[in-house]
């Protein structure tokens, strides 16, 4: 069951008011923005169901007016969130007659997916889109990220390339490279597709940043190209030693 931790009288965080956590993956729920009296995640709004959002993105939070968010708030309070049971769930599954609900951050322990980009879909475990790949991994198969054994078959924690069908890797390891690689670099760690593997990710779930590698930021590599200042010596008698035997060679 998730473990739902809630605004508590003495709390210093405020509870994101859809998923009523005052902790979540930042991976999977985003950044918490607070304004207005108002406290969420920026994903919790995204994939809340029947939550509308304005053209102008300076509007409330981040285009969701608090009258809106108030009023998904109230709704979700009769909503029973299919993986932890709790009420307050604001995620409709997408499938047609489908009435299950869940919390944003219960999704990945439930195996729901939600997919970050427009329209913001959301599915339950039962229909939950795959891999359209007849393949399975050999045995002692690794994920190359981590070097730890997967599954022995496709599920929604062990995946696979759709591209070469031959690098199988676990969701969460997945997720972590593509948070640090970002859109433009984020590819299969074995075949380097970066197309179909792509948009395949973006369909099952994985969230793909639009920014930079975060391996770009503050010039994390700032310091490769400059050159040493002194040499290190290596003579056992030291650096004069070696500057004397130097000049009797020239001798």
């Amino acid at each position: 069951m998730c473990d739902r931790k809630q605004e508590g009288p003495d709390a210093r965080e405020p509870a994101c008011m859809l998923c009523h956590r005052t902790e979540a993956d930042p991976d999977t729920c985003g950044d918490k923005l607070e304004k207005f009296g108002l406290c969420a995640h920026v994903f919790c709004l995204y994939f809340a169901t029947l939550l509308p959002r304005q053209e102008n993105e300076r509007a409330g939070l981040m285009g969701f007016l608090p009258r809106d968010i108030h009023l998904a708030v109230r709704r979700a309070a009769q909503k029973h969130c299919c993986v932890c049971g709790q009420s307050g769930a604001t995620i409709l599954c997408c499938e047609e007659n489908c009435g299950r609900w869940f919390h944003l951050p219960c999704a990945k322990e439930g195996g729901c997916v939600t997919q970050y980009l427009p329209s913001y879909s959301s599915y339950c475990p039962e229909h939950c889109p795959g891999l359209d790949v007849q393949v399975t991994p050999e045995p002692g198969t690794e994920c190359p990220i981590c070097l730890e054994p997967v599954e022995d078959r496709m599920s929604y924690r062990t995946m696979v390339c759709p591209a070469c069908k031959r690098a199988w890797f676990h969701r969460d390891c997945i997720q972590g490279q593509a948070m640090r690689a970002g859109l433009l670099f984020f590819q299969c760690p074995l075949c380097r597709d970066g197309e179909e593997f792509l948009v395949q990710m973006f369909i099952m779930g994985i969230r793909i940043p639009f920014r930079e590698p975060s391996w770009e930021d503050n010039d994390a590599f700032e310091d490769v190209g400059e050159r040493h200042r002194q040499c290190k010596c290596l003579s056992p008698g030291g650096r004069e030693e070696a500057e004397e035997e130097g000049q009797v060679g020239k001798l």
